[in-house]
């Protein structure tokens, strides 16, 4: 295995996530005070927390959590479940179980980092670009193309980060058809499942479409909980589970147990965190919409289909790096320019720039970045520039 690259994103917000004044390109959805989920609990399940020994945990998650994330599938069982110390972790296991110096994966840009480093390290990977210019399409055929005989893992992730993007239905269940012809795992990011604007576009999740198929998840993302650090990977395959858990024992080896029971007290309150959390997101929207509508000839901007993150387009003359970078010194508002997101494999588009709107103080960041802008616009006084 080769030396991972510095992790652009981390590095980025190592330094600015927690120093910025308006935090304006969370990935996450708005998270609750402990008090607030604990208000959801059933009564057995509040009992345990209250009760619980701080013991070692065991390695495929606790039972009952295990259960309740088996609860979001419709063919998966407890035992197709393994929990993980968030998504960060799964993925980069089941990559290194899955891939071997002789083998090659395929995997859709732009994209979360790690999808495409950590398959690097190990093999020789392909990338398919999402297409800007047909709305962040997917072309399943470009898809087939990059297929070899030594293709093991096709890496997918919708509602999409960074850019919203929510492919049709019909063309994830001929993705996930297409792996499972070719002998392939579907490798599927469904970390933002559950906040489709239109519920109608929700995707059928990946390892209820194939056995072979790996559904990653977490509590960070969709329920707006990362502080509990619990992710999981449902597979039917159970022999391959069998060796994530293997591969899981250099890692955490267990997960934290009260963050195992906060987790199931959520996903047995999935409806009502989802429900809160996509009510958030569109009262959040008019106002994006409203912002982006006051500078037409600066951003090229839509909402997305899904998740809580979104990819404008910057046109103005000096560049998008430049911009966020000035944005963020000068007015204290975090976005994430397009660098972040760069790709080795594929050419992506360098005038973007990621921005959440799943967060409480969205207004106020946006009055902020408003201010900004047309405070740039203001003459310089003195100046002779025609009035």
């Amino acid at each position: 295995m080769t030396r991972l690259p510095d992790f652009r994103l981390e590095t980025f917000f190592s330094r600015w996530e927690f120093a910025a004044r308006h935090h304006l390109t969370a990935s996450d959805a708005q998270s609750m005070a402990l008090g607030e989920l604990l208000a959801l609990a059933d009564d057995e399940d509040r009992a345990a927390f209250e009760n619980l020994h701080l013991g070692y945990t065991e390695t495929y998650g606790d039972p009952a959590l295990r259960e309740a994330v088996a609860g979001t599938y419709e063919r998966a069982d407890a035992a197709d479940v393994l929990c993980f110390a968030g998504a960060e972790e799964a993925l980069y296991l089941a990559m290194n179980v899955l891939l071997g110096p002789d083998d090659h994966a395929v995997v859709i840009t732009p994209g979360y980092q790690a999808a495409e480093t950590v398959p690097l390290a190990l093999c020789e990977v392909t990338g398919v670009a999402l297409d800007a210019g047909r709305d962040w399409a997917l072309d399943l055929d470009a898809v087939a193309a990059a297929l070899r005989p030594e293709t093991r893992v096709v890496s997918v992730n919708f509602p999409n980060n960074p850019t919203g993007k929510v492919v049709d239905a019909e063309t994830f269940t001929a993705l996930a058809r297409l792996c499972d012809d070719r002998g392939i795992h579907l490798f599927s990011d469904e970390v933002y499942r559950g906040l489709e604007r239109d519920p109608a576009r929700t995707l059928p999740q990946a390892a209820d479409l194939s056995e072979r198929a790996l559904s990653l998840n977490v509590t960070s993302k969709a329920l707006g909980l990362p502080g509990l650090r619990i992710g999981w990977i449902a597979c039917r395959d159970r022999a391959l589970l069998s060796r994530l858990e293997r591969a899981k024992h250099y890692t955490t080896i267990c997960n934290s147990a009260p963050s195992e029971i906060l987790a199931r007290i959520a996903l047995k309150a999935r409806e009502t965190v989802l429900a809160r959390n996509r009510a958030l997101i569109e009262r959040n929207l008019p106002a994006f919409d409203t912002f982006f509508a006051e500078f037409p000839d600066d951003f090229d901007w839509k909402a997305p289909d899904g998740g809580c993150v979104a990819y404008p387009r910057y046109l103005g003359p000096e560049g998008v790096e430049e911009f966020c970078g000035r944005l963020l010194d000068e007015a204290g508002v975090l976005l994430l320019p397009a660098s972040i997101y760069r790709s080795e494999l594929t050419a992506t588009p360098t005038d973007r720039f990621r921005i959440g709107v799943g967060r409480r103080g969205a207004e106020e960041a946006l009055d902020a970045f408003a201010g900004w802008m047309k405070a740039r616009r203001r003459p310089v006084q003195g100046s002779t520039a025609r009035r």
